[in-house]
């Protein structure tokens, strides 16, 4: 695999519902992170004295977070208003050369910033709030 432009890592918002995905405006920086519960299934009998961990077993969570520019857009309100009504919308992961994750999630983080002499900007994190789908490319 080639290397990946960060600005091609894209997260959308639906924006009312209806599977209307548009990009969250001014994002600069976004990270991606799976993670799963280990379930630890060591006895006494494990070979060796090794921790054995249960396949298939243990929570699986996805986080998503982003900062970027203040842009006062549509994607703008959507968050705020996501936040303060705390529902969970499905969002997408456009991740290049890898594939497009979808699902549910919950606005956990809204934070805004600005120096008197430079942009205002803000930082999200996002936590899965449901079953994801991902559809490789």
């Amino acid at each position: 695999m080639a290397a990946q432009n960060g600005k091609d890592l894209l997260v959308k918002v639906d924006m009312n519902g209806s599977g209307l995905f548009e990009t969250v405006a001014g994002l600069r920086a976004t990270r991606v992170s799976f993670n799963t519960e280990q379930v630890d299934i060591t006895s006494a009998e494990s070979t060796g004295g090794w921790r054995e961990l249960l396949a298939g077993a243990g929570v699986r969570t996805t986080s998503i977070s982003g900062s970027g520019v203040f842009k006062d857009a549509d994607t703008d309100a959507r968050m705020r208003e996501l936040f303060f009504d705390g529902v969970n919308p499905d969002f997408q992961v456009v991740i290049p050369d890898f594939g497009t994750l979808e699902g549910p999630f919950q606005v956990t983080t809204l934070e805004y910033a600005g120096n008197h002499d430079g942009e205002a900007t803000y930082e999200m994190t996002l936590a899965s709030a449901g079953a994801l789908t991902f559809v490789a490319l």
